[in-house]
């Protein structure tokens, strides 16, 4: 086929002027030089020789009714994997809404919401955009026809136009039961109708590679199929629309998240569609009695901020950076670096501004496009992501009732921003002004609007007016930055609608202003460079005499959150290292953090960057980690053997040291002179036998209470306390290894840090914790 009717350039083709022939009229003896090629292969095809199978599929040649039907359309989007165009079907409920829509839409331009609302279709674009991230819209179709070459893996829809002519040709060749039609295209395709189910396509020799030389090849066809319930598509299930809970995820160090080098979205679009999964087979009872919909995972990304034109780290970087070994020095700078930016005041007070905002922003969104939802909302942080979520938890403020979360809510997320001229001036150290200012009825919103005049007539120094001016300078460009509507996605601008007091958004259509985007970038270009360097030390009052669980943290302010997170989940994290190289040897079992009382440690044994937190509150016994059972039910089959067999051996070696104990404590006795005096009616013999006895069971019943059942060992570790930081329950929670990885531990060192977007076991853990909550039962599905 032409590279007009591929799937690149659908819309650009024009409406083609078909030509169609009657191939059973051809002479039965037509000269072989007047044939064409198309023909020849046609007569192959009415032949049906052996060796067309491999051109084309054959299929039943059974007549179809001769009444025609409209093929029903499906839906499907663009997706650019591996540098190709790959379409991939919307859900059937998704592809029924938009196919509403285009009935409804008339001229007007009608926005649908897709794939559990987290992208916008706008039906008369064709265009696919994302909702909560930053990502390039995609093409949207509505396909009723396809075709798929020999060397394709699916069928490939054709473009709208073409596949509207083939569906005429279609229609009257069975209202008039005329089959065997040649359809000619102007860019030089042709299609042959043999029969209902017998349809191919074939290219004209000019457009075959010029380096294919066999005819055969030349003119090898494809086969074209009518409607996506005709070829193998997997069109997915569609998502309930209730959702239970909200999480966000924070990715770790870098662009990528997973061994495949995928972004933080990719990898919670997998975490998500497990989770899914996981509910249909752990969960079926409840969603059959209406109590369980869908957990709705969210990704938010900081690297793009930090290493985007915003702050200019990537230029300062680039020029101190070696020629040599270009690529490796490229992946240190994009990746490893963010250790250090993280432990550096300027630009973790970046890192931890962007993890604050865009969660906030991303929280406001979803409650702006889902106002029914009333469910809790928890935080997933992999790598770094699970250390800067932990030092942002330690630093939230407490407060009680609805009313403190509505002032989260519309608390500013940045620094800068101050309730109060005295908590101003104190951040800014010039508490010693505060009677000056105050002298002159200035308040915070006053002091605003000075200006270098007015500060010198106040007989404010030369260094603390230049400190207030640049604190009026930034918070205007935040104050700024902050105004204007909600992103819906591309040209879409969620807006309220006047004429209605419900809180669904209208749709506007248009471009967005780019100054407040312009001062955003100008303001952290301008944090970014920065004078001394404080690394005091912060005590949050945990009760512990030196220095709290927050010690070590450089000088930064740390910006609330809107919401209290339920639940904290870590994945991979290296908390526990950093607690310690900052100099805390001890966490106090009393401390939790002050706006989430849940937290799971949630590690891959063989995880090279993980590290434990229970030794740091209960450091007087040696507790094992709690092992994640495997979301099929029972341990892995490697790790009970391996229990087995160690459980044996110990067996064995107590059995035979108790042996040898009792018989040697029978020969030192034995030459003992002085012995017990012996009851009336009761012989020596008599009394050394009850002795015998007595200490052979006593060792067997401590060998029985040593060596426990797994079971009973596991409640044991269950009923331990540790701490109130998971409100008593156990923290360390440890994947089982898979039985390949368990041959060598450094071989898949790496890829067990970047294991847990993919793994059933941790997701199913969180799934236990949400609905837990909640009343729901967990089912183990029988095997």
């Amino acid at each position: 086929m032409s590279e007009g009717l591929g799937p690149e350039g659908g819309h650009s083709q024009p409406a083609p002027t078909i030509t169609v022939q009657d191939l059973s009229d051809r002479p039965a003896h037509t000269p072989l030089d007047r044939i064409t090629p198309v023909e020849q292969v046609s007569g192959v095809v009415e032949e049906t020789s052996p060796s067309s199978t491999s051109s084309f599929e054959l299929v039943d040649m059974e007549p179809a009714p001769p009444l025609y039907q409209p093929v029903q359309p499906h839906w499907f989007y663009c997706r650019r994997v591996d540098s190709k165009d790959v379409w991939l079907p919307f859900s059937r409920e998704d592809s029924e809404r938009l196919e509403q829509a285009l009935s409804t839409a008339g001229e007007e331009e009608v926005v649908v919401a897709v794939e559990g609302e987290r992208y916008d279709v706008r039906v008369r674009e064709r265009q696919r955009y994302a909702v909560y991230w930053e990502q390039g819209p995609s093409e949207v179709r509505r396909c009723t026809w396809f075709y798929k070459g020999d060397k394709d893996t699916r069928y490939m829809p054709y473009p709208e136009e073409f596949s509207t002519n083939l569906e005429e040709a279609y229609m009257i060749a069975v209202t008039l039961d005329e089959w065997k039609r040649k359809l000619d295209f102007p860019s030089g395709e042709t299609v042959i109708l043999h029969n209902p189910k017998l349809i191919m396509q074939y290219q004209p020799i000019t457009l075959q590679d010029e380096w294919v030389s066999s005819p055969s090849e030349q003119t090898r066809p494809r086969t074209v199929k009518r409607g996506v319930d005709n070829i193998t598509a997997e069109i997915p299930d569609g998502e309930p629309e209730t959702i239970d809970h909200l999480v966000f995820m924070v990715h770790g160090i870098g662009p990528a998240c997973d061994i495949r080098f995928r972004s933080i979205i990719q990898c919670v679009n997998d975490f998500r569609s497990a989770s899914l999964s996981l509910l249909g087979s752990h969960y079926r009872r409840g969603q059959e009695e209406g109590r369980v919909g869908r957990v709705e995972f969210l990704p938010v990304n900081w690297h793009s901020a930090l290493h985007g034109d915003a702050t200019g780290v990537d230029e300062d970087i680039q020029r101190i950076t070696l020629p040599s070994i270009s690529r490796l020095r490229h992946f240190t700078n994009d990746t490893l670096l963010d250790l250090f930016f993280y432990n550096s005041p300027t630009y973790c007070q970046t890192i931890v501004d962007t993890v604050a905002s865009e969660v906030n922003k991303l929280h406001s969104l979803f409650k702006h496009r889902h106002p029914e939802f009333t469910g809790a909302v928890s935080v997933v942080g992999h790598s770094l992501g699970s250390l800067i979520l932990f030092d942002l938890l330690t630093n939230q403020k407490t407060g009680s009732g609805e009313a403190d979360r509505d002032e989260g809510r519309n608390r500013d997320p940045c620094p800068l921003t101050c309730d109060a001229l005295e908590q101003a001036l104190c951040r800014m150290g010039l508490q010693e002004h505060l009677a000056t200012l105050q002298s002159v009825d200035l308040d915070l919103d006053s002091l605003a609007m000075c200006d270098e005049t007015d500060l010198t007539e106040l007989g404010i120094p030369l260094g603390p007016r230049k400190k207030i001016l640049s604190f009026i300078r930034k918070r205007h460009f935040l104050q700024e930055g902050r105004q204007g509507t909600v992103l819906l996605a591309p040209g879409l601008q969620a807006l309220p609608d006047p004429s209605e007091d419900s809180p669904s958004p209208t749709v506007s259509f248009g471009n967005q202003s780019s100054e407040a985007s312009a001062r955003r970038q100008q303001f952290l270009r301008a944090q970014s460079i920065t004078s001394a360097v404080d690394y005091e030390y912060f005590d949050v009052g945990i009760g512990q005499t030196n220095g709290g669980i927050a010690k070590g943290q450089v000088s930064i302010n740390y910006p609330q959150l809107a919401f209290h997170p339920q639940t904290f989940f870590a994945f991979g994290s290296p908390i526990g290292m950093f607690l310690t190289v900052r100099g805390l040897k001890r966490i106090d079992p009393n401390y939790t953090f002050p706006t989430c009382k849940n937290f799971y440690n949630i590690y891959h044994p063989f995880d090279p960057v993980a590290y434990r937190i229970e030794p740091m509150i209960v450091s007087e016994s040696d507790l094992e980690p709690m092992l994640i059972p495997h979301h099929k039910g029972r341990k892995r089959m490697h790790l009970e053997l391996k229990e087995s067999l160690t459980r044996m051996s110990t067996d064995l070696k107590n059995n035979v040291l108790g042996s040898f104990r009792t018989a040697w404590q029978s020969l030192v006795r034995m030459p003992v002179a002085a012995l017990p005096p012996v009851e009336d009616g009761e012989t020596t013999a008599e009394r050394s036998l009850q002795e015998t006895e007595s200490n052979t069971y006593a060792h067997t019943q401590s060998v029985h209470e040593e060596v426990e059942s797994p079971g009973s060992a596991e409640d044991k570790g269950r009923q331990v306390k540790v701490g109130m930081l998971n409100g008593g329950r156990r923290i360390d929670y440890v994947l089982q290894e898979a039985p390949i990885e368990s041959f060598n531990e450094y071989l898949f060192a790496i890829q067990s840090h970047l294991c847990y977007w993919e793994s059933e076991d941790t997701a199913l853990l969180l799934l236990k914790e949400i609905y837990d909550k909640l009343g729901v039962a967990f089912e183990q599905p029988q095997q």
